[in-house]
């Protein structure tokens, strides 16, 4: 009875497929049937045997497809990859910045960059009325160990002009910290040559160091040595007028604090208020005449023409740092480009240097047209401003044969303002 219980058990399901019969967990009643076993018992489960086998290569592809790489990527030793290298212009710019650290004056730290410089120019100022500061710092001007303020604001200025227009592009080479170093550096000195912490002033140093033509005495062209071997005495000259001068190194400290606005506020503050001392200097009434005039130590290496393009260039900087309408009304003045002769259109005063500022200056007050259109009472000014600034463009361009040009001549200070000009039309 009982085997033809069984029998009858297992005839009742073979009807049923494989797979159905497997869920039904009847592994005895299959064993009876006398064929091949076609299942696979999981203990919890019986599967058909075919399943099972695809189950397992289905695994076994995504183990080798996406768990492998995956294994061996993160066994493999990783390695930075190197940085691109610098094109031509970016190495220029290195060995452009350096030669201000080669020039450095004062006390110079391990950091400085140039193995062959020390310290130099530490006793300079020692015979000023700040003599318990000095004149310690600054740059040194060229082959020579003079320190000229008013080529290193002019220096400083721009500086601070390119760090304001391309912050993002030294960031991009690793040179942001490195530039707003040597800005300070030089704003640093130049706070040192007036007081700084007053509201006017009645004089300013303008170098330390120098020579006459044709001097027979140790000095700065008389012995032609390295900054650390001076021994010869190293006066600083002092000017009670200068409209010139006072107006660059204005200039230069109003430029510097937007570059510290964001980074160093209380040291921007300090620069706008020396900045606002010296351009009060710049324009009292009975200091107007240049700082170099009959200066035998002066005027035969850096001669002012004129401080009119200083006005101009010196409040326009101001009123970028302070926002203070006052300086924007000078600026656009009409008598200021009058005076220097800024629509004329000699080709001498389209080019920027450390003695004319006035396309610099035009094509600041340009953008601030495009970009803010302040309207009446500057608009007027401004307008001829701008295209005095579009025709200045344009004479730097070979096809108008306005200069003689030699390959590869162009001056830095006119490839900036070639550069932010381009810019300039490319927003507008």
């Amino acid at each position: 009875m009982e085997r033809g219980s069984q029998a009858q058990q297992g005839n009742n399901y073979e009807h049923l497929n494989e797979t159905q019969q497997s869920w039904l967990l009847f592994p005895e009643a299959l064993k009876k049937k006398g064929r091949k076993k076609q299942s696979v018992d999981l203990g919890c489960m019986v599967c058909s045997r075919k399943a099972f086998k695809w189950s397992l290569i289905s695994i076994g592809i995504a183990f080798l497809v996406i768990a492998l790489p995956t294994i061996i990527v993160k066994a493999i030793p990783k390695h930075k990859s190197r940085p691109p290298a610098p094109d031509d212009y970016t190495r220029a710019l290195h060995k452009a910045l350096l030669f201000f650290n080669a020039q450095k004056s004062g006390k110079l730290g391990k950091s400085n960059g140039i193995s062959w410089r020390g310290d130099s120019g530490l006793q300079d100022g020692n015979d000023t009325v700040f003599k318990k500061r000095g004149l310690v710092g600054g740059y040194y001007d060229a082959g020579d160990n003079t320190k000229f303020n008013f080529p290193m604001a002019y220096a400083m200025t721009m500086l601070s002009w390119s760090c304001i227009e391309y912050s993002h592009k030294y960031r991009s080479i690793g040179e942001y910290t490195h530039l707003t170093d040597l800005i300070k550096w030089g704003t640093d000195y130049l706070l040192l040559n007036f007081n700084s912490s007053a509201a006017t002033v009645d004089h300013i140093y303008a170098q330390v160091g120098g020579s006459r033509n044709a001097s027979q005495t140790p000095d700065d062209h008389y012995c032609w040595e390295r900054p650390e071997d001076m021994d010869y005495p190293r006066p600083a000259i002092a000017v009670s007028a200068g409209p010139d001068l006072a107006g660059e190194m204005a200039a230069a400290l109003a430029a510097a604090s937007i570059v510290f606005r964001d980074s160093n506020a209380a040291y921007s503050r300090r620069l706008v208020r020396g900045a606002e001392t010296l351009f009060r200097f710049a324009r009292d009434q009975g200091r107007r005449r240049s700082y170099c005039r009959g200066n035998p130590f002066i005027e035969p290496y850096y001669n002012s023409t004129g401080y009119y393009d200083e006005y101009m260039w010196g409040a326009t900087w101001l009123y970028y740092a302070t926002g203070n309408n006052t300086y924007l009304s000078l600026a656009t003045n009409r008598g200021l480009p009058k005076n220097s002769r800024a629509f004329l259109g000699i080709p001498d005063l389209s080019v920027p240097s450390w003695d004319n500022k006035l396309p610099a200056a035009m094509l600041l007050l340009t953008r601030f047209r495009i970009f803010l259109s302040p309207g009446y009472p500057y608009e007027d000014m401004l307008r001829m401003y701008h295209n005095v600034t579009a025709l200045n463009m344009c004479s730097y361009l070979p096809q108008f044969a306005v200069f003689n040009w030699t390959k590869g001549t162009s001056s830095t200070s006119t490839c900036h303002l070639s550069l932010i000009s381009t810019s300039t039309r490319e927003v507008n």
